[in-house]
């Protein structure tokens, strides 16, 4: 009893208890405001809400420059010299300042073309990017000084503080989409993340008082060029990603309505939520063995345990979704949703061969494989939108998620036939 006591008061396993809840709380957190959004929006305004919410992944990427991975590293390893600490600091603060200056001028200026090519020939959104553009300094900010929390290994505070952010989301959230419908869902998507630098600055100003590392005199342009080195896969996947999905939104928008847009948003949006427990997973336990991984028999290992403990129990958790599905959509949608039953094998077994190749491209990142990744980035990216077009043709929302499933399943046996070695290699 005592060692189970001493291991329950080990700091990481309070971490990853603290992780657990707030994994658990984001998720929570989005069930309601789909609920919420189902209520005050519809099924139409889940596909406009869906446009901004790609768009944003895109403008977060590339207003930090795809560098936060590289802000914790460099953050880390220096947090002890003091110099070389303020020269990664300033370094970063700079340079996205001047990447931020030049976006906000960039959605100003065209905030109508914009408006249309997110929304489809409709000028009427040009305010929302106008807002998103005096907003971005606060939306960048908070994702660095996040990193830099995460760099000094403030873990605690970065996740009391995603709890604190995500329960403030929702409660934003509901309060504009309740008084204003679409336009408070658009508008909570931006200003949650304005909001929540507040919160992430404060934390970073109790351990840097007066921000003493904001001055030319620490900027070095060698730190610059390594922080790029880890911007380019990052920067790939938050622009193809995003216009793929938006072009297949827009599709089904304009050939068909956009109440059979939000449905495949819904079912879309309903993914994320038991998608976090895997990513997470890997994110926070596989990810860092594979990227200490030294034999090839190292990564077989953990792809194998991998295969055999997470895979069947995210099998049965879908079987048992597939099974409750008319109850899940009525629980966190509305009896409009309904039709977005016929979508749920199609996603299902789709996100069951992702999950399934995800182990294997996080072994991109791991071993920084950046040629073989953008290949097979852009070869799945051409497979997703030729399929997703060829099918909604003949069945509507139906063919995006078939075409999401033929996708991962191709995807998955290309990776097992590159990482064929790691995989199946003797021992």
């Amino acid at each position: 009893m005592n060692s189970i006591t001493d291991i329950l008061k080990k700091p990481i396993v309070k971490i990853f208890s603290l992780n657990g809840i707030s994994v658990l709380v984001r998720i929570l957190g989005g069930l309601v405001t789909s609920k919420i959004s189902a209520a005050y929006i519809g099924a139409g305004g889940f596909a406009i809400v869906g446009n901004l919410r790609n768009f944003l992944t895109t403008v977060e990427a590339y207003v930090t420059l795809g560098m936060q991975n590289g802000i914790i590293k460099y953050t880390a390893e220096n947090q002890k010299d003091e110099q070389k600490l303020y020269s990664v600091l300033s370094t970063v603060f700079l340079s996205l300042f001047g990447v931020v200056l030049c976006i906000t001028l960039l959605l100003l200026t065209f905030s109508g073309y914009w408006s249309e090519w997110i929304f489809g020939n409709d000028e009427q959104y040009a305010w929302l990017f106008k807002v998103l553009a005096f907003s971005l300094p606060w939306y960048a900010g908070s994702l660095v000084f996040m990193a830099v929390l995460n760099g000094l290994g403030e873990y605690k505070k970065v996740i009391w503080l995603n709890i604190s952010g995500n329960i403030l989301g929702v409660l934003l959230s509901g309060l504009l989409m309740w008084k204003f419908h679409t336009n408070g869902a658009l508008l909570g998507l931006i200003l949650f993340q304005a909001l929540f630098f507040i919160l992430s600055f404060y934390n970073v100003w109790q351990r840097f008082p007066g921000l003493p590392f904001a001055k030319r005199k620490y900027f070095d342009v060698s730190i610059l060029k390594s922080l790029l080195s880890y911007s380019f896969m990052t920067l790939m996947s938050a622009f193809i990603g995003p216009v793929i999905y938006l072009a297949i939104r827009n599709n089904l928008i304009n050939n068909f309505s956009p109440d059979t847009a939000g449905h495949w948003e819904a079912i879309n949006r309903l993914a994320t939520f038991y998608m976090m427990f895997a990513s997470t997973m890997l994110t926070v336990y596989f990810l860092p063995l594979l990227s200490t991984a030294i034999t090839p028999q190292d990564t077989k290992q953990i792809f194998w345990s991998y295969y055999k403990s997470i895979m069947p129990l995210f099998a049965i958790a879908l079987a048992v979704l597939y099974f409750l599905r008319e109850f899940v959509v009525l629980l966190i949608f509305k009896e409009e949703f309904l039709p977005m039953t016929e979508l749920f094998l199609w996603q299902l077994l789709g996100d069951f061969f992702k999950v399934g190749a995800l182990i294997l491209g996080y072994q991109f990142f791991a071993k920084k494989l950046t040629s073989a990744f953008i290949i097979t980035e852009i070869f799945s990216s051409i497979i997703l939108y030729v399929s997703s077009t060829l099918l909604i043709a003949k069945f509507g929302a139906k063919g995006a998620v078939m075409g999401h499933a033929i996708t991962y399943f191709i995807y998955w046996i290309v990776l097992m036939v590159y990482f064929r070695k790691s995989l199946f290699g003797s021992n």
